[in-house]
């Protein structure tokens, strides 16, 4: 049996959540805490009175520990909103990513929830961890402000963390183009699925249908890698390896060290000159080698012959074809002369 589905009727807002929900307020105390980099003491130093004006609505308190270089906030018993430190906590994390009071403060707001991502971990290399970041961010931060109009997020890119602030839809989708972004897949591919997205969410017909048609499927390109070429690891051994003989050692291993100055001059001159004789050797065969002539090719005999038989042939063959005529001749003649006779 179909069972008809409950919907949600247009205009349908949730009533918000007051004192009057909760007169009674908290019966336990929780508290959050977490640590900032020394180059947000100063910022977080100046907002932080508009901070606890903030939160003191909640009755929620928040504290600065300057020496510790860590932000605190915990409920009270006059606490009335139960999700108000969950928001809280939240708050002071985007804080001590570099995210500005104006925008931190948002996570209060109903349908407004925020998402940290860490994407130090996800590249190994360094350099290329840089230079996919700055893929996500684009030229003068054209790519992350094309992706914050059109998931309606707020994003912020912090060394190591990728910051975003919005709806939920909204957040999925940031955090679907940024993983992909770090895998090296390029943002663009992913803007314009996003973009051919908003347009078909306009079209009432599609909203039940599947949109797989009408979005692009882009195919990767396996780019050729260098072949890293692994030396073999030679076998330990705990000794050192010989040292190479010195020119000394030579000489005395062949006997010239022990020759006087005129033996070696001489010995060196016959060496010198059995070389010279060597290459004259090999001069003279290169010359040699250029005076003498190519082999000829054989000569093709002559089909004079063959021409001539082939006419002596015709020409008897033509005698003969003559002689058969004659006779035919000669036959029809004597055949026409003999009835007047």
């Amino acid at each position: 049996m179909s069972e008809d589905l409950l919907t949600v009727p247009e205009g349908w807002k949730q009533e918000p959540f007051t004192k009057e929900d909760n007169k009674y307020g908290m019966m336990e105390e929780s508290s959050f805490a977490t640590l900032f980099p020394k180059y947000r003491e100063k910022y977080l130093q100046e907002c932080w009175p508009l901070v606890k004006n903030f939160v003191k609505d909640y009755n929620v308190e928040a504290i600065l520990d300057l020496i510790e270089g860590s932000m605190t906030v915990k409920t009270t018993r006059k606490t009335w909103d139960p999700y108000a430190i969950i928001n809280a906590r939240d708050m002071i994390k985007m804080l001590a990513r570099s995210v500005p009071y104006e925008q931190a403060i948002r996570v209060f707001d109903d349908n407004t929830y925020c998402e940290i991502m860490k994407i130090g971990s996800i590249v190994r290399n360094r350099e290329r961890f840089v230079k996919r970041r700055q893929r996500l961010i684009g030229p003068n931060g054209a790519t992350l402000k094309a992706l914050e109009l059109l998931t309606g997020c707020y994003i912020l890119v912090q060394g190591n963390t990728v910051t975003a602030l919005g709806k939920h839809t909204g957040l999925k989708d940031v955090r679907r183009v940024v993983m992909d972004t770090m895998k090296n897949v390029h943002p663009v591919y992913n803007i314009k699925s996003l973009m051919i997205k908003r347009e078909l969410a306009k079209d009432p017909k599609l909203k039940d249908e599947s949109w797989d048609r009408f979005l692009p499927k882009f195919k990767r390109k396996n780019v050729k890698k260098k072949k890293v070429v692994r030396k073999e690891k030679k076998d330990y051994t705990p000794f050192p390896p010989p040292q190479p003989e010195s020119k000394v050692d030579k000489e005395i291993a062949s006997g010239e060290y022990f020759l006087k100055e005129e033996e070696r001059k001489r010995k060196k001159f016959e060496e010198r000159k059995a070389k010279q004789a060597e290459s004259e050797v090999v001069r003279k065969e290169k010359r040699i080698k250029s005076l003498i002539p190519p082999e000829e090719k054989p000569q093709q005999k002559s089909t004079s012959r063959k021409t001539s038989s082939s006419m002596d042939v015709n020409i008897n063959s033509l005698k003969r074809k003559v002689k058969k005529t004659k006779k035919l001749k000669l036959s029809t003649s004597v055949s026409e002369k003999s009835p007047k006779t």
